[in-house]
C-alpha cells in the first residue's frame, strides 16, 4: 500500500507536466511528451514489479491476504465509482442538454426526455453496485 502512496504524487506530477507540455506546439512538444510518456511506463513497471514482489515476500497466506487484495479492491472499488461518476455526468450533461433544447420546442416530450437522462444517471449506480460488491470481498 506504500508503493501506491509514493506513487500517486509522482503520477500527478507527470499528469501536470503533460498537460503544460500539450500547450506547446512543434516537434519539440512531441518529443518532450514522449520521453515522459517513456518515463511514466518505466515508473509503472517498476510500481509493479514493487507490487508484486511485496505480495511474493509475504510467508503466510494470512499475510497474503491481508496485506495485497484488500488494498486492491478498495482502489478498485475507487475507480469503479470515480469512473462511473464521471462517465454518468458526462452523459447527463449531454443528455440534460438534448432534453431542454427538446422541451423548448415540444413541451409534450418530458416524460422521454426525463427517462434518457435517468437512464444516463444508471451509470454511477452501477459504479456503486461494483465499489459495494468489491468492498464486500476485501
Amino acid at each position: 500500500m506504500i508503493t501506491w502512496l509514493v506513487a500517486l504524487p509522482v503520477l500527478a506530477t507527470a499528469f501536470g507536466a503533460v498537460r503544460l507540455l500539450t500547450r506547446r506546439r512543434g516537434r519539440a512538444a512531441v518529443r518532450w511528451l514522449l520521453g515522459i510518456n517513456a518515463v511514466v511506463l518505466g515508473g509503472a513497471l517498476a510500481l509493479l514489479v514493487t507490487a508484486l514482489d511485496d505480495s511474493a515476500r509475504a510467508d503466510t497466506p494470512v499475510a497474503a491476504a491481508a496485506s495485497g487484495s484488500g488494498s486492491a479492491a478498495l482502489i478498485g472499488a475507487g475507480i469503479a465509482v470515480a469512473g462511473a461518476s464521471i462517465g454518468a455526468a458526462i452523459a447527463v450533461a449531454y443528455t440534460g442538454a438534448a432534453a431542454i433544447a427538446a422541451l423548448s420546442e415540444r413541451p409534450e416530450l418530458f416524460g422521454r426526455a426525463m427517462v434518457i437522462v435517468g437512464l444516463a444517471e444508471g451509470i454511477a449506480v452501477y459504479g456503486l453496485v461494483v465499489a459495494i460488491l468489491l468492498i464486500g470481498k476485501a
